[in-house]
């Protein structure tokens, strides 16, 4: 398997110019730890994480190193570390020296990057641009869809998840679970929660109704709105 059949393809950006209060409530709003940062052509520039806003002025939670310490740190990494800290837009914030991969790099070396950075997710680049995005999570939903005996996945499911990718992209009802697809085999597995019964059945006769798929295996939860709202986990 390659990065391009299990990727997520909306992926929730941000620009550089925008604050780090916007990201971190954009960060908040779609359930996700980092937000890619690309210009307004697509191009990706970093990326901003709840790691990169965990030392922040505003909550009082900014290193402060011993004198010894900073003596041997230098004035441009003192310098930068206050950009870092104090710094009000994203392009201050984020992480500029990136790891990504293409569309066809295969899945063992998207782990390799994975476990040699200690990252959660690589972003997936076409000519510099963003296509998509490989996350932990998209790796277990295959781990989980997938039989004991592992085979190749079929250049054919690829197909079959763009073809009901596509059909969800017209529906207005449609919630975005595209990282949440996964097909093997010819059989459609929808992970992920949904607010509603209607949406969890609507999505199971949309994956159901794409020609080619055998099977579909409905995984989906349903998640009261208001209990989404709730503080912890």
């Amino acid at each position: 398997m390659k990065a391009a059949d299990i990727m997520t393809r909306q992926v929730v950006t941000i620009g550089p110019d925008a604050t780090v209060t916007e990201a971190a409530k954009r960060m908040l709003e779609n359930r996700i730890s980092g937000l890619p940062v690309c210009d307004s052509n697509g191009r990706l520039l970093g990326v901003i994480s709840e790691g990169d806003l965990l030392r922040r002025a505003e909550t009082g939670t900014v290193r402060r190193a011993s004198w010894w310490l900073a003596m041997f740190a230098g004035a441009p990494n003192q310098a930068a570390d206050y950009t870092k800290s104090h710094g009000r837009h994203v392009r201050d914030a984020m992480t500029e020296s990136l790891i990504s991969v293409t569309e066809e790099t295969p899945l063992d070396e998207v782990v390799r990057l994975m476990e040699g950075n200690r990252i959660k997710r690589v972003p997936v680049l076409n000519n510099g641009k963003l296509v998509g995005i490989v996350s932990r999570a998209n790796l277990l939903h295959v781990l989980a869809s997938i039989a004991p005996d592992v085979s190749p996945a079929a250049a054919d499911d690829r197909v079959l998840r763009d073809r009901l990718l596509e059909t969800l992209r017209a529906q207005p009802w449609a919630p975005e679970i595209s990282e949440n697809i996964v097909v093997r085999n010819g059989v459609v597995h929808l992970w992920g929660s949904v607010r509603t019964e209607a949406q969890r059945d609507a999505l199971r006769v949309a994956a159901e109704n794409t020609p080619g798929v055998t099977r579909v295996e409905n995984h989906l939860i349903i998640v009261d709105h208001v209990a989404e709202g709730a503080v912890g986990f």
